[in-house]
């Protein structure tokens, strides 16, 4: 199994600061790894939550994602990924399901598009997520607490 984070659950795991939430993310995370679970962080998403980050003057923050993306797997956008997210942007359109603003990127498809270039490669990754309604259009995602059998 390879697990590509979205913008939820990597928040929590990259937040300084203590809560309830974050610390569950941390135990669900540190159980996936001890478990040989691949995990991995998307670029997209590491843009998502880098740009807030930074937009708040958040520097712990930003260095607590940059320790994550160097304990975790990485995966960089390509030109591949971006013309597989231009697709599945005018596909979600045309069956009347959008998942974002039409002037926005639509972070969540390009996401998809990353997960569907490890499908290609044969691997079965799921994203995991709180947001499963709009990447379930074109990829398998699972609420992050129901990743690995957590």
């Amino acid at each position: 199994m390879v697990v590509l984070l979205d913008s939820g659950p990597l928040g929590l795991v990259s937040n300084p600061k203590s809560s309830l939430d974050a610390e569950e993310c941390n135990r669900w995370l540190e159980l996936l790894l001890l478990g040989g679970v691949q995990v991995i962080v998307p670029e997209i998403i590491d843009y998502e939550i880098r740009r807030e980050l930074l937009r708040a003057d958040k520097a712990l923050g930003v260095e607590r994602l940059n320790q994550f993306c160097r304990l975790l797997g990485y995966l960089p956008l390509t030109t591949a990924v971006m013309r597989r997210a231009a697709e599945f942007w005018a596909s979600a359109r045309k069956l009347g399901k959008p998942t974002a603003d039409d002037a926005s990127p639509d972070m969540d498809l390009i996401l998809c598009a990353q997960a569907a270039g490890l499908v290609e490669s044969g691997f079965e990754p799921v994203i995991a997520t709180a947001n499963v309604r709009h990447l379930s259009l074109f990829a398998k995602a699972s609420y992050w607490k129901q990743v690995g059998g957590g």
